[in-house]
């Protein structure tokens, strides 16, 4: 893929040399807006609300790295790379599937600071799409912090909606205060 700017990006499996540029990534974000979330006993609205000063948002490191889906050539995981001409990493997504369910989760998707708003994002996403297709995934699901503005509108983009709310997943974490949105699209 080349972008208006002339970058050249190399959409591939990830390699186990990728796993300390994957682990390197800077997945923080700044945005300017958050959804606040209004949840009752018959569901939840969502409403984008400014933040002044900007939020500034730095993940935490991943504990349970365990598996990072590299050379795995089964239907249960997989890592996509987007590599820059120079070499570089420009982003990764990673995604597992569950037969029982056929669903595609999309368990972690990071675009470098400098990669963003280039498209990196959606060809990650579409690597993702077409390994859900090849294992028959019925439909892609991720989950995303209410406070991450960007990528929501991005997922909306892409074609996801909003299918659920967990008010307490970050109970006891760094993100403590912040809610988890579900969403999914079905798999084209």
């Amino acid at each position: 893929m080349t972008t208006a700017d002339g970058t050249t990006y190399e959409f591939r499996a990830a390699r186990r040399e990728d796993t300390d540029a994957i682990d390197a990534l800077d997945g923080s974000f700044t945005t300017s807006t958050v959804f606040r979330v209004n949840a009752t006993g018959e569901g939840f609205a969502l409403r984008e609300v400014p933040v002044d000063p900007p939020l500034t948002k730095v993940f935490p490191e991943d504990e349970s790295d365990d598996e990072d889906g590299a050379d795995d050539e089964d239907c249960a995981s997989r890592t996509f790379v987007a590599v820059a001409a120079d070499g570089g990493l420009a982003g990764f997504a990673a995604v597992s599937y569950s037969p029982w369910n056929r669903r595609l989760t999309i368990e972690d998707i990071e675009v470098a600071p400098g990669h963003r708003q280039r498209g990196v994002g959606h060809a990650l996403m579409r690597q993702a799409v077409d390994f859900a297709r090849e294992c028959g995934a019925g439909h892609v699901w991720l989950e995303v912090t209410n406070v991450n503005a960007p990528a929501i509108h991005a997922y909306r983009r892409m074609g996801f909606a909003f299918c659920g709310l967990d008010t307490t997943l970050y109970q006891g974490t760094e993100s403590e205060g912040e809610q988890a949105l579900y969403m999914s699209m079905p798999c084209p």
